[in-house]
């Protein structure tokens, strides 16, 4: 079952993003991920709240390469660099329809 991460990211600072992308998308690809999106162009069409800079969603084949990236050692300091440099909500979303 296909799994989505879709991230809210503000940088408070922009000095981790270089040492971060090209890590994080080797990392992304070892774990099975691709991004579908990684953008500052977005909008709000309904609701309220505070506006990310940045919307990134990857897609996972399985819950379990989500996790294993995040937990992965070769990781760790670039998401400590991120989560230290940004305000960031990473929301990981099942690819099924609850409502049916």
């Amino acid at each position: 079952m296909t799994y989505y991460s879709v991230l809210f990211v503000t940088p408070t600072s922009e000095d981790w993003i270089p040492d971060y992308i090209g890590p994080a998308n080797a990392l992304v690809a070892r774990h099975g991920g691709r991004y579908l999106a990684r953008t500052s162009s977005h909008e709000r069409l309904e609701g309220e709240g505070e506006a990310a800079a940045l919307r990134i969603i990857i897609a996972w084949p399985s819950k379990e390469a989500a996790v294993a990236f995040m937990d992965d050692p070769a990781y760790q300091p670039h998401l400590d660099a991120r989560t230290a440099g940004s305000i960031s909500h990473h929301f990981l979303i099942e690819g099924k329809d609850d409502l049916v």
